[in-house]
């Protein structure tokens, strides 16, 4: 029930598609990440997942469409939904996801996290 203070978070890492833990509710995780270029494609068939930009913004690319994302802002993308985060600069953002939710949809890629660290 302790105050988390984001902003303090995002200065303790600087890797970008590493999303770190900071909070737990109802077993969904709420995790801070840095994104900076393009990321893979790929889709969550069983979650949904929320991004809230927090510094910063980043285009969510579909196979029909492109929206950017604006610090305030935020875009839930439905399970099943084949998607890709593209960000020009650093973006800063909350994801609240499924505890289970594995952050590439399974593709393979080095930049997977399989066990994110707390923050």
């Amino acid at each position: 029930m302790d105050v988390v203070n984001l902003k303090k978070k995002l200065t303790s890492f600087s890797e970008h598609w590493s999303p770190k833990l900071v909070g737990e509710l109802d077993g969904y995780h709420v995790k801070l990440a840095k994104i900076e270029g393009d990321f893979v494609w790929h889709a969550h068939d069983g979650e949904d997942e929320l991004f809230l930009v927090i510094d910063g913004c980043f285009r969510m690319d579909y196979r029909d469409r492109q929206v950017w994302v604006e610090a305030g802002e935020m875009v839930i993308v439905p399970k099943g939904i084949e998607h890709k985060p593209y960000a020009r600069d650093v973006c800063s953002v909350l994801l609240i996801e499924k505890a289970t939710t594995d952050h590439t949809g399974g593709v393979d890629d080095p930049r997977r996290v399989e066990n994110p660290e707390r923050i």
